[in-house]
């Protein structure tokens, strides 16, 4: 193998193990928070018998009739998937980045242009795990009565199949959550992180970075909410069982718009930027901190 080749293959050997890292701290710190936030949002406004008053409501009762253990429903999918979910999501990044280099776009323009593509690209790995995710989150029985992962989704499988009815529905909505979020979270950070000159100090440097991944996270979760919503309501239980009320990206939004109002589309808002507000500053400080050691050892 030439030398070259050993190069390339390092490179996105590194961008592969540190992105894949990236998403497995980040998942097992936040993942209560993305329960807490899938509940507010398949919820259907006061007339919901199970809805919650507000998000301590959601924790008390989430804790009082489902145990601690309640919080981590549904975190075998996206540790599954967490890991080549950004490794996919980091090393496509950088592939992208690579060739709108090669183009006219300014480099601003094209940091964004590379994440919408990284997006897109993560959110076609990720949905048949999401689905199984959600559906399990929905879930309000004890955990030790409720299926198993696999369990979950060998019934969704022989109910609906692989299809966009089955495994891979709300596929729309998850190309639009993921590619909307990539653009902004990587865009705004790698052009406000070179806008700002570096700190000698590590501890300085270590609060630049992560304040600027906060925001990032921050205002990526704002704008891409919407996307979600309608995601978890197409993913997760039907209002009338047997009935499908929620069947596609857009029209799903138009109608929790005209039944539940605006508000009804941001849903799960404030647990959401609490998870992937830090959430997103965790994931690019590991994914910069592990590069950087692998370089420099391997």
């Amino acid at each position: 193998m030439s030398s070259k080749k050993r190069s390339l293959l390092r490179e996105a050997s590194h961008q592969i193990i540190a992105g894949g890292s990236a998403g497995l701290v980040e998942i097992c710190l936040m993942h209560p928070l993305d329960v807490v936030k899938t509940r507010f949002q398949i919820q259907r406004g006061a007339s919901d018998p199970n809805s919650y008053k507000g998000l301590g409501d959601c924790f008390r009762t989430i804790f009082r009739n489902e145990g601690v253990y309640g919080f981590y429903k549904g975190i075998l999918p996206p540790i599954l998937a967490e890991t080549p979910k950004r490794a996919v999501k980091f090393f496509t990044f950088e592939q992208y980045k690579k060739l709108l280099s090669l183009t006219p776009l300014s480099k601003g323009l094209a940091l964004s242009v590379a994440g919408l593509g990284s997006g897109l690209t993560e959110a076609l790995v990720v949905n048949p795990f999401e689905v199984v995710k959600v559906s399990l989150q929905a879930n309000r029985d004890s955990f030790k009565v409720q299926p198993s992962t696999f369990g979950q989704a060998r019934m969704i499988i022989n109910a609906d199949g692989f299809g966009l009815r089955g495994l891979n529905k709300g596929l729309t909505s998850t190309l639009g959550r993921h590619g909307v979020f990539n653009m902004i979270y990587f865009g705004f950070y790698f052009n406000v992180k070179d806008a700002f000159p570096a700190s000698q100090d590590p501890r300085l440097e270590f609060m630049r970075k992560f304040a600027i991944g906060l925001l990032s996270g921050t205002i990526s979760s704002c704008v891409n909410i919407p996307f979600d919503v309608a995601k978890s309501r197409i993913q997760g239980p039907q209002p009338v069982s047997g009935e499908i009320k929620y069947r596609s990206c857009f029209q799903t939004m138009a109608l929790v718009y005209r039944e539940e109002g605006y508000l009804a589309l941001y849903k799960g808002l404030i647990p959401k930027i609490m998870r992937l507000g830090p959430g997103g500053a965790v994931m690019l400080l590991v994914y910069e901190y592990v590069s950087g050691w692998l370089q420099r050892n391997w």
